[in-house]
């Protein structure tokens, strides 16, 4: 949804006046609350991406799991954070 937003200088108005407008109508526009609210939005993540993630997480896991039974990581980093290939 475009909205645009026209202001010109009328009369004796300086350049202040005329960005005053402006920042009036984009005020009563609502366009700066739009804008705010979806500044930092990010888009659902499709399903297909979310099966990847979803994989990726398990695979993790096992390996993680297998590491630990052949005697390659220590039982005791279970839940602490672990830097791969160190």
């Amino acid at each position: 949804m475009a909205t645009n937003i026209e202001v010109g200088k009328t009369g004796n108005d300086n350049t202040g006046a005329v960005l005053r407008k402006f920042t009036q109508r984009m005020r009563s526009a609502g366009i700066v609350q739009k804008m705010r609210k979806i500044r930092y939005r990010s888009r659902p993540l499709s399903k297909s991406t979310r099966r990847k993630e979803a994989l990726r997480k398990i695979n993790r896991r096992e390996e993680f799991e297998r590491l630990i039974k052949e005697g390659k990581l220590s039982d005791s980093v279970r839940g602490k954070r672990v830097k791969w290939g160190k």
